[in-house]
C-alpha cells in the first residue's frame, strides 16, 4: 500500500519511546493511520497537531500492517494555541472524526466539511462565527454515517413551513402546530438549520443540544462515548459566552 496525499491531522497517540501513531483524514482514501518515527520529538511535535494540514506519505507491505508515515507540514494552526476556545473546538472536531469514521473508506464530503470548519475556526474573530459551522459539521457526520435527520418537512403532517422541533425518536422535523402539545418531549430545531444564515446564541445552543443527542444515541456508544468529555467541555465554554 502506498498513499501520498494532503491530509488533516485528526489524532496523535504516543507509541513507544519516541514515535507516534497518527490518524489523518485524506480527501480520497478517508481516515488513515500510520506510525511516524520520532513523532514525539521536538522537531515533529509542532507538525503533529490536530487540525494541521500536512503532506503525508504512507507505505506498508500488507493491508494488515500499520503503515509507516512521513509527514511534511503544509499549514499550521499553532497560532491558535493561545485561544482556548478555538483549540477546544479543533480538538473536539478532529477527535470526533477520528473516533466515528471507519478507516480507509472515502468520505470526500466529510473531508471538505472538516476543512471548512477548521478554516472557519481559524478565520472567525469570535466563536459565534464558527459555532454554526460546528453544528452543521456534526449533522453532516450523522448523515454520512447513516443517521441523518430529516429536516425537510413535518414528520406528522408533511408541511414544510414553521418547522420548530425534532422528534428524538425518528429524527424528523415537527411543525409548531403539530409539536406544541408534545413540546416537553421534543428537541428544538434552530432556525438556521431550516432557513440558512447565521444563528443567535440561543439557536446555536439548541443546535448543539440537537446534534449532541443524536451523536450520543447513534454514534458515540460504548467505548466511543469517552470522547464526549471533550464535547461537554466545549459546550460549557460556549454557554458561558452565549
Amino acid at each position: 500500500m502506498h498513499i501520498a496525499a494532503e491530509a488533516i491531522i485528526c489524532a496523535v497517540l504516543a507509541h513507544g519511546e519516541h514515535g507516534a501513531v497518527v490518524r489523518v483524514l485524506t480527501p480520497e482514501d478517508g481516515l488513515q493511520a500510520g506510525y511516524v518515527r520520532g513523532g514525539r520529538g521536538r522537531r515533529m511535535r509542532p507538525a503533529l497537531m490536530p487540525g494541521n494540514i500536512v503532506q503525508v506519505d504512507l507505505r506498508s507491505r500488507t493491508d494488515s500492517q500499520l503503515a509507516q508515515m512521513t509527514v511534511e507540514l503544509v499549514h499550521s494552526r499553532a497560532p491558535l494555541m493561545s485561544e482556548a476556545l478555538a483549540v477546544a473546538a479543533i480538538d473536539w472536531a478532529t477527535a470526533l472524526t477520528a473516533t466515528v469514521l471507519p478507516e480507509a473508506l472515502p468520505y470526500s464530503r466529510i473531508h471538505s466539511g472538516l476543512e471548512g470548519l477548521l478554516a472557519a475556526i481559524e478565520a472567525a474573530p469570535a466563536a459565534r462565527g464558527w459555532a454554526v459551522a460546528l453544528v452543521r459539521y456534526e449533522l453532516l457526520l450523522l448523515a454520512e454515517l447513516g443517521f441523518g435527520l430529516d429536516l425537510s418537512a413535518c414528520a406528522a403532517t408533511g408541511v414544510t413551513e414553521e418547522l420548530r422541533w425534532v422528534s428524538p425518536k425518528s429524527g424528523g422535523a415537527v411543525s409548531a402546530t403539530a409539536g406544541e402539545p408534545y413540546a416537553a418531549r421534543l428537541l428544538r430545531l434552530p432556525a438556521f438549520l431550516v432557513e440558512g444564515g447565521e444563528g443567535n446564541w440561543p439557536d446555536i445552543l439548541d443546535g448543539l443540544r440537537l446534534t449532541g443527542y443524536f451523536l450520543q444515541r447513534d454514534l458515540l456508544v460504548e467505548r466511543r462515548a469517552v470522547v464526549l468529555d471533550a464535547r461537554e467541555r466545549l459546550v460549557e465554554r460556549l454557554k458561558r459566552i452565549g
